[in-house]
């Protein structure tokens, strides 16, 4: 009887096909190996469900700044009254009739101004530094 149902079992399971496929384990996170293009979307998705929150930050706007609408007014204040003064101090250096050739001194920086083949030659130098910038504006 023994032999009959083991003789049996190995005809039913030994003599059929068997069907398997191999697993293989491949981790999502790019930091223990997984596809580098899932790290966007890991990232996204850890975002979304942060909902800790410091008190204690100033609302920010996307690019992380502050947004302080006194601190912003102040800013735009003095970006107005420095473009100002210095769109007065070019009149009142140049004059109407626009730049001319010559060397020019405004506070710190000693201003060259040469014609150049192609344009132009604006050089600036920073007299407490000794730093150069030069700037061609080439003709029209």
């Amino acid at each position: 009887m023994k032999k009959l149902l083991l003789l049996s079992f190995f005809l039913a399971f030994g003599l059929t096909e068997s069907f398997s496929q191999q697993f293989v384990y491949t981790p999502r996170n790019p930091a223990f190996g997984g596809n580098t293009f899932n790290y966007q979307w890991m990232l996204s998705s850890a975002q979304a469900q942060d909902t800790n929150r410091d008190p204690n930050t100033v609302a920010r706007d996307q690019l992380g700044a502050s947004r302080d609408p006194l601190q912003e007014f102040s800013e735009s204040l003095n970006r107005q009254i420095l473009s100002r003064l210095s769109r007065e101090l070019v009149l009142g250096q140049f004059g109407d009739s626009g730049i001319e050739e010559g060397s020019y001194i405004l506070g710190d920086f000693q201003i060259d101004i040469t014609d150049g083949g192609a344009g132009l030659n604006i050089s600036i130098v920073d007299t407490k530094t000794g730093a150069t910038t030069v700037i061609e504006v080439p003709f029209n």
